[in-house]
């Protein structure tokens, strides 16, 4: 009896945990599938590094290689918006203002804001718990409004380039579009109309922002009268532009690193020490301070940034820094494609050689009819091309000047304007100041080199203009202009006298000359890309 009596208590203990813990089971499980999933705040290294959208998650690397967010806890969601994932390629670290931001190569990917309900509150929690006990299950959650995204500056800009590319697309096949200095047409342009309304789309919008940080002799200055002339003459242009340039960041289309790798190496590297160390540092020390200071190397990782050099050194200072070499657009007097340059991202410009700082006496020369030398070309022993043209045709051959060093009393702008074809064979480097000599003088350049992209490519049809010459083909020089009908060397000769426009240095700058060229450049890889922003 003792047995029974103990026993009923105990079944209807039994039965009232049961009734509480059905609804202590079935909250958990709910809260299971909507509330926040743990799992989801590790990633393995090749898996998607977590962003907040309008903002960069604070993350480290574990040991064992993992990318985790630093206290949960403490990211705080913007109202209707979720965590997206951010690809992130081989590892790389996020871009956060306590991250190094040069180790990742590639851009990341563009967050977009998402629409999604609130994570629940005390209140909502409540309400949760009122339905799973049965109490007020009528209740309907109440209608969430509908977030409208502002848009930013820099979706504003986004979208006058997307305009532009589409005036530029119309423009293919279009009329000519009136100017009042000068209409681009002939077989001189890969295509004229579309430069035409591409550089007008460039005057009406196009911003630079030239960071001021640095100092005089290796920032904001460079060499104005020498082979690296447009180095400094850039430069100056750019800083005292009212027309491109903004003072602006927030209005930029592109953001230029204003140093001068042959002031670099005048100033900073270290004679005969073959260290290349302290330019390096230079660099790397400089991209560190304004990627500090601002947050657009950061956001693009630098493809919006520019640097430009004349220098032989010029491609291999971008290689201090990853994302200067693989992100942003190098602009390149040695543009080589067997070293690294690449013609859909990066720049090819002219090296010109401004002996007195200035193109004064050196522009013109005597028609087509008036040139007795075939080809001519005088220069020294100046890396491995200009010994075979030398071994081949120095002194070998009347149509064909060739000489190490000019007799005395010879001019040589005279020679260039004496010749038909003017030999521009490279040196240590695929760039010569030979090409714009010849352009500047109405003679027609042979190109003698392998692996050179000639300047403003994208623009400008060299084969209408010039002659381009392997090196393997040197013996066979003179059989290769000859083969130039007259009639087709006169059409070449006058349209080197077309585009000589576009390589004419001004101060100040002039419409379609080779500063606004280089800028036009420059604005076409812009618009090869978008930039978005995840503030």
């Amino acid at each position: 009896m003792g047995g029974v009596r103990w026993g009923r208590p105990e079944s209807s203990s039994s039965m009232k945990l049961f009734l509480l813990m059905v609804p202590l089971v079935l909250v958990a499980g709910l809260v299971s599938v909507l509330g926040p999933n743990p799992s989801s705040w590790l990633f393995s290294a090749n898996a998607p590094v977590l962003y907040l959208e309008g903002s960069v998650t604070s993350s480290s690397s574990t040991s064992s290689g993992a990318v985790t967010v630093t206290n949960p806890s403490e990211v705080k969601q913007r109202e209707g918006l979720v965590v997206v994932a951010v690809e992130n390629r081989g590892g790389e670290k996020v871009i956060s203002d306590d991250t190094d931001f040069n180790h990742s190569s590639t851009p990341p990917f563009s967050v977009q804001a998402i629409q999604t309900p609130q994570q629940p509150d005390e209140q909502n929690v409540s309400q949760l718990w009122a339905n799973v006990t049965g109490v007020n299950e009528s209740y309907l959650p109440p209608e969430r409004p509908k977030l409208q995204r502002k848009f930013s500056i820099l979706d504003r800009t986004e979208a006058g380039l997307r305009q532009a590319r589409a005036a530029i697309r119309e423009a293919r096949n279009g009329n000519q579009t009136q100017d009042i200095d000068y209409v681009p047409v002939g077989p001189m342009y890969n295509n004229a109309n579309a430069f035409h309304r591409s550089y007008l789309e460039m005057e009406k919008q196009f911003k630079v922002f030239v960071y001021e940080e640095g100092e005089p002799p290796v920032f904001h200055n460079g060499p104005c009268k020498s082979i690296y002339s447009m180095e400094g003459n850039f430069i100056h242009a750019i800083e005292m532009n009212d027309q491109f340039r903004t003072r602006d960041p927030e209005e930029a289309h592109v953001f230029f690193l204003p140093f001068s790798v042959a002031m670099l190496v005048q100033f900073v590297y270290v004679r005969d020490s073959h260290d290349f160390g302290p330019i390096k540092k230079t660099v790397t020390d400089y991209v560190n301070v304004i990627g500090g200071r601002y947050p657009y190397w950061n956001r693009s990782l630098g493809a919006d940034h520019f640097y430009l050099a004349c220098h032989d050194w010029g491609p291999e200072t971008s290689r201090s820094i990853p994302n200067l070499n693989k992100n942003s657009i190098r602009v390149l007097c040695n543009a080589n494609t067997s070293e690294g340059f690449k013609p859909s991202k990066d720049v090819s410009f002219p090296e010109i050689n401004l002996q007195t700082g200035s193109i004064n006496g050196f522009i013109g020369g005597p028609s087509a009819s008036r040139r007795p030398l075939l080809a001519f070309f005088a220069g020294g022993l100046h890396g491995p091309i200009r010994p075979v043209l030398l071994e081949h045709w120095e002194n070998k051959d009347e149509d064909i000047q060739v000489h190490k060093y000019l007799p005395k009393g010879v001019s040589y702008y005279e020679m260039l304007r004496k010749s038909k074809f003017c030999l521009c064979p490279s040196g240590y480097e695929v760039a010569s100041p030979r090409v714009v000599e010849a352009i500047y003088t109405g003679c027609v350049p042979v190109l003698i080199s392998d692996h050179y992209v000639p300047p403003f490519n994208d623009v400008l049809n060299w084969k209408s203009f010039s002659v381009e010459v392997s090196v393997k083909d040197i013996p066979r020089l003179k059989e290769i202009l000859l083969s130039i009908s007259p009639r087709q060397y006169i059409r070449m000769q006058r349209r080197v006298g077309q585009v000589r426009r576009h390589f004419e240095v001004h101060s100040p700058p002039k419409r379609y000359d080779v500063f606004h060229m280089i800028l036009h450049s420059v604005w076409l890889r812009r618009l090869n890309f978008r930039v978005h922003d995840d503030q």
